[in-house]
């Protein structure tokens, strides 16, 4: 039975320890914005400060794992750079050594306990209380968003030491520890040393074991030095765990803190043991304290940094040779290279630069609102799961070309290169919330379909003409954007006002459907939703069009949300206008929509 107990409260821990990283994150997206990226972005902007902070934060809450998982969480949410990343891992390694000492304190003689005040539980206690203040008490959201972090983060701390807890008995075992001190051979207390670290899932807590260990006088350098080598790697266990759920970037993340450790284990011990073949160390059999415990392990962690930090684009490189990329992922972040900081002060450059970019952005705008089109006819939980990636994706594209149009806007630039620069924030900002709209109509289907929601035939057949029309004016849309084809261009405003009014006339259509109880009011409140954002798509389309068409044109007083852009008295409004409505008229659409199969969309 204490078998049993043990291995269920190993697993409850580790559930905890994933739902709270689960919650910190999702919190830290809300609470983050823009405004983070910029801040870690400043804080890392060079390896020697992610290491600064890095070790500053592990210090603070003793947990080189817990440090890490949140760096996990800012590079899955794209808040962070893979090479920012390393030199905070790097850092956490150093400052996870500062718990041996703490713990040195407890065993001066006359301690007031300071070690337990500095504990790691007492710090999940009080970020618990404070999170649940903000909760229950804030009312505004960010607060609110706070503190779902401090919990998110408790939570996670709490796993941790549910973990820890369930094989707290382990560390009484007399034979456990007896097989702590019985191997000669530095292999085999390297391996005892990765193993018993991965179980009770704390470095510290096993530099904390070895310490006491070393109270008894029975613990000699010789034994101690290969345990403390397989502290790190051992450690790195729950880390990778938290690495499961992550994107590519987060588990690259993950198997940088195994590979630091592990090369200082390599690298440490093939050294010290090769030259102690040839000098024959007379401190080998040196009985061990507390203080030599920790000393080691801070010179051990110390060392491996020092040797490491030179070569962390090389260390970059690895791992994404060992978690690469798909070509289409490679793709995705390939645009955001063409924003060189160099061309800047180039303003000429830089707009055409920024256009590519955003011809990228487009492509993925396009690709998404026909994904999402294409769930509401069936879904499938790995493409709900691939809208949701490529809205996030989108999302970093307008914070990108954001922050660099802003930067452009402070050079000095011609009132031609002024126009291009806002007319592109306006457009980014359309093409952003097209992908919003995108994301919601997924969700929609989603909730759909587990709701089991069913739509009448009538209410399909209605919702497929408008699905389609949706289809042209964003595939019209991005052709226009791509290919600078003015002609193209005069058709979005007629398509968007056919959207517009059809969205209308199919809502007066449901109400008679609600009324005679051919649809209930579940399926009526989807029904609307799912219209309102076809809508606001046709309306985001002639936006990015205008801004466009706006482009073109010369002249300092231009603005963007200028009805003469499209005559509506013109002959081609009227000539495309009527082409539409004829095309999109549900009582001749119907039939030829149900012969049509849904865009295919990789």
């Amino acid at each position: 039975m204490e078998i049993f107990s043990m291995v269920v409260s190993l697993l409850s821990g580790v559930a905890l320890f994933l739902y709270g990283m689960m919650l910190m994150g999702d919190a830290l997206k809300l609470v983050a914005g823009n405004k983070l990226e910029a801040f870690l972005y400043k804080m890392t902007n060079t390896p020697l400060k992610g290491v600064a902070l890095g070790a500053g934060v592990t210090c603070v809450i003793q947990s080189s794992s817990a440090t890490t998982v949140m760096v996990i969480g800012f590079v899955n949410s794209m808040m962070m750079k893979l090479r920012q990343a390393i030199g905070i891992i790097m850092g956490a390694n150093i400052g996870t050594s500062i718990t041996g000492w703490i713990l040195c304190l407890s065993y001066i003689d006359g301690s007031s306990g300071i070690a337990k005040v500095l504990s790691t539980a007492t710090i999940t206690a009080i970020v618990a209380v404070g999170g649940i203040i903000l909760r229950m008490f804030c009312k505004r959201s960010i607060y609110k968003n706070v503190g779902n972090i401090m919990l998110g983060f408790a939570i996670l701390m709490f796993g941790m030491q549910t973990m820890s807890g369930a094989v707290e008995p382990l560390r009484e075992n007399k034979a456990f520890t007896d097989m702590l001190t019985m191997f000669s051979n530095p292999l085999m207390g390297i391996l005892v040393g990765i193993l018993f670290t991965a179980v009770i899932q704390s470095a510290s807590a096993a530099v904390g074991v070895l310490q006491a260990l070393s109270v008894t006088g029975i613990l000699t350098f010789a034994s101690a030095f290969p345990i403390v080598l397989g502290i790190g790697v051992g450690a790195a266990c729950p880390v990778l765990i938290s690495g499961i759920s992550a994107n590519k970037n987060g588990k690259r993340t993950a198997l940088v803190y195994l590979m630091n450790d592990l090369f200082g284990m390599v690298f440490w011990g093939c050294a010290f043991y090769a030259v102690n073949a040839v000098v024959h160390f007379a401190f080998m059999d040196m009985i061990m304290t507390p203080v030599s415990v920790a000393f080691i392990n801070t010179v051990f962690r110390v060392a491996t940094v020092a040797v490491l930090f030179p070569l962390i684009p090389k260390l970059e490189a690895f791992v994404c040779r060992i978690v690469p990329d798909t070509k289409e992922e490679a793709e995705d972040e390939s645009d955001f290279d063409l924003l060189d900081e160099r061309l800047v002060t180039y303003p000429a450059l830089a707009i055409g630069q920024c256009r590519r970019v955003m011809a990228g952005m487009a492509k993925k705008v396009r690709k998404n609102v026909n994904r999402s089109l294409n769930l509401l006819n069936e879904f499938h939980s790995d493409k709900f799961d691939k809208v949701q990636r490529k809205e996030d994706l989108i999302d970093k594209y307008e914070t990108k070309l954001g922050v660099y149009l802003m930067k452009l806007t402070k050079q000095q630039m011609t009132s031609a290169q002024t126009r291009h620069t806002s007319l592109y924030l306006s457009t980014i900002s359309d093409f952003e919330r097209i992908g919003d709209h995108a994301s919601y109509i997924a969700h929609m289907s989603r909730e759909m379909n587990e709701q089991r929601t069913e739509f009448s035939d009538a209410a399909w057949d209605e919702l497929n003409v408008v699905m389609e029309a949706v289809r042209e004016i964003i595939n019209v849309t991005c052709r226009v954007f791509l290919e600078e084809d003015t002609e193209e261009a005069k058709k979005v405003a007629p398509l968007g006002v056919v959207i517009t009014d059809l969205c209308e006339n199919l809502k007066h259509s449901h109400v008679i459907r609600l009324s005679n109880g051919t649809c209930g009011l579940e399926q009526g409140a989807i029904f609307n939703d799912l219209l309102n954002s076809f809508g606001r798509i046709a309306a985001h389309c002639a936006g990015v069009v205008v801004a466009l068409m706006k482009s073109e044109e010369t002249g300092d007083d231009i603005h963007i949300h200028d009805s003469r852009v499209y005559a509506s008295d013109s002959e081609e409004y009227h000539k495309y206008y009527n082409e539409y409505h004829g095309k999109y008229n549900i009582s001749t659409s119907v039939s030829h929509m149900r012969s049509m199969e849904p865009e295919e969309v990789e």
